[in-house]
């Protein structure tokens, strides 16, 4: 792949990429969140085209116009979310777009009889092929994802965080999997945040960063300080100012969370946020952060530990029990969990308020599109027009419409979830300057973003996962990108 240019509206997602991979190699793709790694795989699986650039395949220029014209020629992806189809079986997904066939009918002996003999190839023969694929585990799962590019006999495999959902015995099986593909000459496109697995399976490494090749065909056993200097290298208070003045109210404890626990996501995670104050937590994906602030909002039950607001412990998972108490959240997915699309903005500003808002079961309409436009105007939203539909706002004002539904509601702890994510540069700028004021106001924010200099540019306090746990506590001014990224892929200790 040479000069891969791949512009989405407001973002320039890759920006002339290069990437060699060789037969029977293990290649490794590195970079943050947001560095172009999802993207420029989607155009090796042809699920996206690239506006400039050009994919040489075994000699000959090709065009994948869609991941069944890569597959035909042999490339094949296992993503991290793993695109299988429920309510059918493993060999059927196996086989799903190549069934064998004979006049228009079906073999479904022969794809059992294949599948068996993949799963055997793969050393788990007791999966079988006739079983419902929603009823195995993530392990399983993955295993059938891995079988389906074998029967489509890929010269490339995409795997994009593998071991994610995997045991250490899984991972080790995987592993012998890798090594005997890579024997038989396949080459394989490994992208994982945990350098331990790049440095134990890996030949190669390539390094992306906004959407640009910094480092090719790096040694895999590369120092961890240089592939982490390479990820990041740039000063995060240039891009994100810290505030002159802090707002932090020492004396006043907002939230307390202590030993919270959920099986499978997190384990014994505490903290407290003061009026004022602004704590960020940083992680890679799948470190439990998002999973935390729905557990802390009610919308995950915890299995263990408290939440408590202003010194009134909650009940768990009760949504209507941390809205009462002054809770309010921005999810990370704001379209599908936190919009009505379809609705007016003024609709959604008091959707958390309706009852504030209602005498004797009627609506006060004229109240809602007053207290709708003042808040809107507050944040500075363009134009202030309650009345416009939802859909109709940019990813940046539909954001700035999930913060003023709390805004109304006066609350006292905000939790926001990538609150900048789909977000243009000229608006991020605008919402960094609201995440201020609301500190400078006493609210107590929680922010979560992938983006490790987000995180430390606008938090007074941070909070380091990974894979479940906090690994690390300390003021923001104390940490570096460098330093952040090498725990969350290395697993540093825990310090204070």
């Amino acid at each position: 792949m040479t000069g891969i240019v791949k512009t989405f509206p407001g973002v320039r997602a890759l920006d002339g990429v290069d990437l060699e991979v060789r037969a029977g190699e293990v290649h490794c793709l590195l970079g943050q969140n947001g560095a172009g790694k999802s993207t420029l795989i989607k155009v090796l699986s042809g699920a996206h085209q690239p506006d400039e650039g050009e994919i040489v395949w075994r000699g000959s220029p090709v065009s994948l116009g869609s991941p069944v014209a890569a597959l035909n020629i042999g490339i094949a992806t296992m993503y991290q979310e793993l695109d299988l189809v429920d309510g059918v079986s493993v060999a059927e997904n196996i086989f799903l777009g190549r069934e064998p066939a004979v006049l228009g009918f079906p073999q479904r002996r022969r794809m059992r009889n294949e599948a068996r003999a993949l799963m055997r190839r793969l050393g788990h023969p007791e999966i079988p092929a006739g079983r419902e694929v929603a009823l195995l585990s993530s392990a399983g799962q993955q295993l059938v994802s891995m079988a389906r590019a074998l029967v489509h006999d890929a010269r490339l495999i995409v795997m994009d965080e593998p071991t994610a959902a995997l045991a250490a015995d899984e991972v080790d099986n995987l592993f012998r999997i890798v090594a005997e593909l890579t024997a038989e000459g396949v080459a394989v496109v490994y992208i994982s945040h945990r350098l331990e697995e790049i440095r134990r399976v890996g030949h190669r490494v390539t390094v992306l960063k906004d959407g640009r090749t910094v480092a090719s065909g790096l040694a895999a056993d590369t120092p961890t300080n240089e592939l982490v200097n390479l990820m990041s290298g740039r000063m995060v208070e240039a891009v994100f100012p810290r505030r002159e003045v802090s707002t932090v109210d020492n004396s006043n404890e907002v939230l307390h969370v202590e030993g919270l626990t959920r099986a499978s996501e997190f384990v014994d995670v505490g903290f407290t946020v003061r009026a004022g104050e602004i704590l960020g937590i940083a992680g890679l994906v799948g470190a439990g952060r998002s999973e935390i602030l729905e557990t802390v909002f009610g919308a995950r039950k915890a299995d263990a530990g408290t939440v408590t607001v202003n010194g009134k412990r909650l009940r768990p998972g009760s949504v209507p029990a941390a809205v009462a108490a002054g809770i309010g959240l921005a999810p990370e997915e704001r379209k599908s969990q936190g919009l009505l699309l379809d609705q007016s903005v003024a609709n959604n500003v008091v959707l958390a308020s309706l009852p504030d808002y209602s005498t004797a079961g009627f609506s006060d309409r004229g109240r809602e599109l007053r207290d709708s436009r003042a808040t809107l105007e507050r944040l500075d939203l363009r134009p202030a027009d309650p009345r416009r539909v939802m859909r109709t706002l940019s990813g940046g004002n539909q954001q700035k419409a999930v913060v003023a539904r709390w805004l109304v509601r006066d609350c006292k702890v905000l939790l926001l979830d990538e609150p900048t994510r789909g977000v243009d540069v000229g608006a991020r700028t605008e919402l960094y300057r609201l995440i201020h004021e609301l500190a400078a106001a006493g609210v107590a924010v929680v922010l979560v973003s992938s983006e490790v200099p987000e995180v430390l540019g606008l938090s007074d306090r941070v909070l380091v996962m990974r894979e479940g746990r906090l690994l690390a506590e300390a003021p923001a001014s104390e940490l570096t990108e460098a330093a952040v990224l090498d725990m969350v892929m290395e697993g540093s200790e825990v310090m204070t």
